[in-house]
């Protein structure tokens, strides 16, 4: 039985991320945001949450050839499983270091780059679509005789590895600088000055890079995210903006090879005759700015509330997943995810956000009313969007009070 080791381990996440908040908020160090860290978490949530629908098909792949093409029957020892955990570190820096230098695999990864803060919910920042194809990277093992359990084991504490690098609190690890991805390297990697770009893709071990040249020690201060900021708080948005962007190159291109180039070449890339490669410009410390679009102060109470309601129902679905009734698994994955792109419309007071959350708790209503819920399920559940309809409705009618007084 696989045990799923991430979800079993967001408590301590959450735990971890509070301890840094606090003591960011103490020394007045300026590590978070609220519209920033909610944007990192809902891509965390999402991820988790549609990734149910692939793992089964994403373990097949592996297992399939495990048992019908391996090479050799490996035993579990602990030599073993010294050399598996080489070789998952092995190929995820491959896996890691290709998705920065092939634009439609770019077109997944860059969901982890784009905020512009650099805390542990930025670890949490993960894309839905990544894993459809990260797993093919792995299969040298399950040829090899690695068994599928193990394999699923060491990938889930590799990425568990990644969590605490994600911080800036810690400086330097000494002499494991040499040998372990640290938060040190790892900023550098989250780093859009030039000199940072596609640099220490390792996942645990950073010996990887050092092999290969893609090393670049920490020198002058990191600005974190992409080269061109995303400027959205939208998780739907941040999943599918690069593909656009991809699209609209290849339609402007008349030759098939550039169409096709669009897709495999570098980012950065575009046909000679949209001006050839675009490197990522020097960053000017007057000019730079991050996107942090004014809300109103007053919405942050409500936002934070339906928030926390999604992250709590996508956890309950996480583990009772298994269990639930097809139907009752998709509309709450659904409802998850609009609550996720209305608490970031809402942040960004986006005109359209005031139909979207009146139809989402309408639908939250509706899923546990006219489902096969228990009744205390159904009396909460409902009570909680029927409550804030009512809260949303103030809301809305103070905010608009307020702007039709004259001024003076």
């Amino acid at each position: 039985m696989k045990v799923d080791y991430i979800a079993l381990s967001v408590p301590v996440f959450f735990i971890l991320i509070g301890i840094e908040l606090a003591w960011s908020f103490y020394k007045k160090l300026g590590y978070y945001r609220l519209n920033d860290s909610i944007s990192n978490l809902s891509q965390g949530i999402g991820q988790q949450i549609t990734g149910i629908f692939m793992k089964t098909a994403v373990f097949f792949g592996y297992m399939y050839i495990f048992e019908h093409w391996r090479l050799f029957d490996l035993p579990q020892n602990i030599w073993v499983w010294i050399l598996l955990f080489i070789g998952v570190d092995f190929f995820y820096y491959w896996f890691h270091r290709m998705s920065h230098q092939v634009n439609a695999l770019w077109a997944a990864h860059i969901v982890h780059h784009q905020s512009e803060e650099y805390n542990l919910t930025v670890a949490l920042r993960q894309s839905w679509f990544q894993g459809w194809f990260s797993w093919v990277f792995y299969l040298p093992l399950a040829f090899l005789g690695f068994d599928p359990l193990m394999f699923l084991t060491l990938s889930s504490f590799n990425t568990l590895y990644q969590f605490w690098i994600h911080t800036r609190l810690i400086k330097s690890m000494g002499p494991l600088e040499y040998i372990l991805n640290t938060p040190s390297h790892h900023r550098v990697h989250h780093g859009s000055n030039p000199k940072y770009i596609d640099k220490n893709h390792a996942g645990t071990l950073i010996i990887w890079d050092r092999l290969f040249g893609t090393f670049q020690k920490e020198e002058e201060d990191v600005y974190y995210g992409i080269t061109t900021p995303l400027a959205s708080w939208n998780p739907l948005w941040a999943n599918v903006h690069y593909w656009d962007e991809l699209w609209n190159t290849a339609k402007q291109s008349p030759r098939w090879a550039d169409k096709i180039n669009v897709f495999i070449k570098p980012p950065g890339w575009f046909p000679a005759h949209l001006g050839g490669f675009k490197s990522a410009p020097e960053i000017d410390a007057s000019l730079y700015q991050k996107y942090n679009p004014i809300y109103q102060q007053k919405l942050v109470p409500y936002v934070v509330f339906q928030f926390v309601t999604g992250l709590v129902a996508a956890i309950a679905i996480l583990f009772l997943y298994p269990t639930l009734p097809a139907i009752a698994l998709g509309t709450g994955v659904v409802y998850v995810i609009l609550t996720l792109v209305t608490c970031s419309a809402l942040l960004e007071e986006k005109k359209w956000q005031v139909k979207l959350e009146y139809a989402r708790l309408v639908l939250g209503i509706l899923i546990v009313l006219l489902q096969d819920f228990p009744v205390g399920y159904q009396v909460i559940f409902s009570g909680l969007n029927i409550c804030s309809v009512v809260w949303f409705y103030n809301l809305q009618k103070n905010n608009n009070n307020a702007e039709e007084i004259p001024e003076v």
